[in-house]
């Protein structure tokens, strides 16, 4: 019998490993303890020696395992090749947030305070890019002052935005604004792209101190290419994925179209519980189905998951893939799922009237709000219906009783989960849980991709519903993987920076509205702050204020709570189709079903930390290049419009204008300070106010103006208004929509003319 190799005898979680791989690896737990026992850095062949690992598929998979865990930071190959602890060599390891002044931040992975990366360090680094450093010093204003030891990962590829030639050398400035370096494209490597178009670029050498990036053109995006230019923009921009491996579509194709009998088996039953879905109009994807029914004192309220872990196994080409994209990306015209279309929107997706695969959430909720109960269990089920938003929202407001149509049979149960949201409201309520009710903005967009209207959706109690039954689930999914003491990502939002607090109270005591900062910081105080301003003129500026002054929330596997919904306990477990956290919670909650520990976890808290930065980072990434993609939109809607007189509250203001906001439409753009009434106008940092020194007249934040389109840059992303003084008013009326009439808009047009914004 063939001895096994000393370190399968020794490694804690050989069993864990001979589950993920054919081929099994030493641990990355095991690898840290054994070069930590060393107490020197070693070089492959030592490290392989000392593991008595001889076999070449081995020492290949071991080769590769060293190069995870040096792009993950746990380990930095020193200039000898020798692999070294980073704990040991006092370095900070994270990803580079870049600004566009072009400084930046080193993001640490352990949670820590942000490493101020100044110019000459951040020119080495492309934003999102992994690297180690250390503390040299601090910088003007106290801060602590990094320099760059070793870039671990390199995550940009590509770049897209304006070409240029200049002296006939190409370069590319980049649309993402946190690359402020312009990529050099050497003649031979410009391809089909002429000055002034918009190319997308492969980064062939990546930039150091004294070299700037280089790279060659791949395509030449239209300009007029509406949504998919924005869309094909933002994708190249932000090194988003579009386009599945082959292997990990293969892999979706081999789990088949139907629930088999043999996936059934072993699962609860949950087929003739009328569990519906309700969603958006637009939705594909569908994670969650709900039930409730009145139970004892109380209610039994059912939240069913698609049960992706089962098909998506750590390991796997799929779990790799959908690990990289770690979320979906919803664009206006199309979606970058971070899961193939076979499982997302089919195999995993709960449609109506047919078989499919879930994990419960069974709960006992008293008439008071608080989950007396709850117990996880995978299951089969069958969704009843699919509802919407807007379908809901006309039974529980009593315009259109489902009583009346073909759902009759499910009123009770959606009656029944309306009594359920009241009852976990009041419980929120109880708490001061934040709740924002700005209303969702949605750019639509015809056959072409160009943009036709842009629509307000305004929260209504099915959303409401929604939401406090996945609160509820995620809740219950927190704790129970905290009583199993199994590493998990938890969705933490931390407190607020007491400077950003003092500057909000100061904001709000502008608009007179008290903020009582006595004492501990609780929620319920920016929750009391957020039911005094409703119905207010000026809620929808204060509210945003108030999210401002927060900070964002995180993946991390170290717990401290959850600030804005005012809970200790908090995990993402309802969507494991779109996001990839979801899908790491599934797994514990399954692992801990079947009896497992933590101890032979396939996700060792140490890679757990790892996966909360990589999660939060792309998380972070899909919501600007989405963010991106609608503002390109709404420039694009707003330029036929030049010329035209709109209603807009003022947002913010500067010593150079005031930033406003179209009501109705949320298109921000600037009214310069040239744009202002003939005056002199100071700018009073302390009330943030711009004051005439001549009329006295005062702009402030919250103010309600009359604005007209003077120019649209898709490119910049910038919008440039005029103020119209009410005089002027009576001159151009408004038809339907806010249009002038066409002859006073092509004048206005032609006479105010083209340029960039201010």
């Amino acid at each position: 019998m063939t001895r096994k190799p000393r370190w399968q005898q020794e490694d804690p979680r050989f069993r864990a490993e001979s589950a993920r791989y054919d081929r099994p690896v030493p641990s990355r737990v095991f690898l840290l303890a054994k070069l930590a026992e060393a107490s020197q850095p070693l070089g492959f062949e030592a490290l392989a020696e000392m593991l008595g690992i001889r076999d070449p598929g081995e020492r290949d998979a071991l080769g590769k395992r060293l190069a995870a865990m040096a792009r993950d930071g746990e380990l930095l190959v020193n200039r000898a090749n020798e692999y070294c602890l980073v704990d040991r060599l006092s370095l900070i390891v994270g990803t580079a947030c870049g600004h566009r002044d072009g400084f930046g931040f080193l993001v640490p992975d352990d949670g820590g305070d942000d490493l101020f990366l100044p110019y000459r360090e951040m020119r080495m680094l492309f934003h999102g890019d992994r690297a180690a450093a250390r503390v040299a010093g601090r910088d003007e204003r106290g801060r602590p002052e990094g320099a760059i030891v070793e870039v671990l990962e390199r995550r940009t590829r590509q770049v897209a935005g304006r070409f240029t030639l200049e002296g006939g050398v190409g370069f590319v400035t980049p649309d993402n604004r946190r690359i402020s370096q312009r990529i050099v494209v050497p003649r031979e490597a410009a391809g089909p792209a002429r000055h002034g178009e918009l190319a997308v670029v492969e980064i062939t050498e990546q930039p150091s101190r004294n070299r700037d990036p280089v790279g060659r053109v791949l395509r030449v995006l239209p300009d007029g290419g509406g949504a998919d230019t924005a869309i094909d923009l933002a994708i190249a921009s932000f090194g988003l994925s579009h386009a599945f491996p082959p292997e990990a579509l293969a892999e979706a194709r081999s789990h088949g179209a139907e629930v088999t009998a043999g996936t059934r088996a072993g699962r609860e039953d949950l087929r003739g519980l009328p569990l519906v879905t309700i969603d958006g109009e637009d939705a594909r994807d569908f994670d969650d189905a709900v039930f409730a029914e009145p139970s004892g004192s109380g209610y039994r309220l059912v939240v069913a998951i698609a049960d992706v872990s089962h098909y998506v196994r750590t390991g796997t080409a799929l779990d790799r893939e959908a690990r990289e994209r770690a979320t979906s990306v919803y664009f206006p015209s199309r979606v970058l799922p971070m899961l193939p279309e076979e499982l997302s929107n089919h195999l995993c997706s709960l449609m109506p009237e047919v078989d499919r695969l879930c994990m419960a959430c069974d709960m006992q909720v008293t008439r008071a709000g608080s989950v007396a109960k709850s117990r996880f269990y995978p299951a089969v089920m069958r969704s009843q219906a699919r509802f919407t938003y807007t379908r809901v929202a006309a039974h529980l407001e009593g315009r259109e009783p489902l009583a009346r149509g073909p759902h009759a049979r499910l009123a009770p149960v959606v009656d029944c989960l309306h009594q359920v949201y009241r009852a976990l409201r009041r419980e929120r309520e109880k708490r001061g849980a934040l709740d924002f009710e700005a209303p969702e903005v949605k750019v639509l967009v015809d056959a072409a991709g160009r943009p036709t209207d842009i629509r307000e959706y305004p929260r209504n109690d099915a959303h409401r519903l929604i939401e406090e039954c996945m609160i509820a689930a995620n809740v219950q999914a927190a704790g129970f993987l905290k009583k199993k003491r199994l590493p998990a990502l938890f969705r933490i939002h931390g407190q607020p920076d007491e400077d950003r607090i003092e500057e909000l109270k100061r904001f709000l005591a502008m608009r007179g509205v008290h903020l009582d900062l006595s004492g501990e910081l609780k929620p319920v105080r920016l929750a009391k702050v957020l039911v005094a301003i409703s119905g207010r003129p000026d809620a929808a500026v204060l509210e945003n204020a108030i999210i401002r002054s927060l900070p964002q929330a995180l993946y991390q596997p170290a717990n401290i709570g959850h600030f804005g919904l005012a809970l200790a306990e908090y995990a993402h477990f309802t969507s494991p189709i779109r996001r990839y956290p979801d899908l790491l919670v599934h797994r514990g909650i399954r692992h801990a079903l079947g009896g497992g520990s933590a101890a032979n976890f396939a996700h060792p808290a140490r890679e757990m930390e790892a996966l909360g930065t990589e999660c939060s980072f792309r998380e972070r990434r899909a919501d600007e290049a989405a963010r991106s993609v609608i503002a390109w939109l709404k420039c694009e809607y707003m330029r036929p419009r030049v010329g035209e007189e709109f209603d807009a509250v003022v947002t913010g203001v500067t010593d150079f204008g005031l930033f406003v906001q179209l009501k109705a439409m949320q298109v921000d753009g600037l009214v310069h300070v040239t744009s202002l009434p003939a005056d002199y106008f100071h700018f009073h940092e302390r009330d943030r106010t711009l004051v005439g020194e001549r009329t006295r007249q005062r702009f402030s934040i919250g103010d309600e103006l009359r604005v007209r389109l003077l120019r649209v840059d898709s490119a910049e992303r910038k919008i440039d208004f005029e103020h119209v003084a009410k005089t002027e008013t009576h001159h151009h009326p408004r038809r339907r929509g806010g249009r002038t009439p066409a002859k006073r808009r092509g004048a206005l047009a032609k006479g105010h003319g083209r340029g960039r914004g201010g």
